[in-house]
């Protein structure tokens, strides 16, 4: 059986010795570095490049979704396991975007640790089953929202938006787009049924949101 190499990153000490101490009766798990801080996790990982480096988030200098994306940076070959007293999908998102391969709750980290480390370094993901069941929301959420999502805009809709906007009337934004009036009132009904929106005040809180407007 090969033998992984790990790093951990944990600022609470006796955090990390317990995480240690659980690895340390696993035959195929060697503990090669520790560190309580990003700055000190860079330098051993560039020293080491352990196969994997379990990371917690909350670190006292710099946060672990910095750390992980400069870690990414470096180009090391070590994989990421992502280690938090939080399932935030937020928070899960972020470090996987950051490049962390898996993500362990610690209150699971007893029974998921080893098996994370396992899976990444076998070139698979891993998730604690409350962090699953985050993703699988986020999914839900995503795919809900894209249902509900407006058509886009073209070119024409987005300048006729801004200056309804700005309390500009359709004679004068006909004028200003070089467009007749019965144009801009067309762009105008496209504009409200495609963003489901039906007054303009709501046209203008939309362009206000979406940075369209100066107002």
């Amino acid at each position: 059986m090969s033998e992984t190499t790990v790093m951990l990153v944990e600022d609470h000490r006796l955090v990390r010795e317990a995480l240690r101490d659980t690895l340390a009766r696993e035959a195929d798990i060697r503990v090669v570095a520790e560190a309580g801080d990003a700055a000190t996790a860079l330098a051993l990982a560039r020293e080491w490049v352990p196969d994997v480096i379990v990371l917690d988030i909350g670190l006292p200098d710099v946060n672990g979704i910095e750390t992980a994306a400069r870690l990414r940076d470096a180009r090391l070959s070590t994989r990421i396991i992502a280690l938090s007293a939080y399932s935030d999908k937020r928070f899960v998102t972020e470090m996987l975007r950051a490049g962390a391969a898996a993500y362990v709750t610690k209150s699971a980290a007893g029974t998921d640790l080893v098996a994370a480390i396992r899976a990444v370094a076998a070139g698979h993901g891993y998730f604690s089953p409350e962090v699953s069941a985050a993703l699988v929301d986020e999914v839900r959420d995503t795919a809900a929202g894209d249902l509900r999502a407006p058509q886009r805009l073209g070119r024409r809709e987005r300048e006729v938006l801004r200056m309804v906007a700005e309390g500009r009337r359709s004679a004068e934004i006909a004028e200003q787009m070089h467009i007749s009036v019965a144009t801009v009132e067309v762009h105008r009904r496209n504009i409200m049924r495609k963003l489901d929106l039906h007054t303009v005040a709501e046209l203008t809180r939309y362009a206000i949101r979406e940075g369209m407007s100066s107002l």
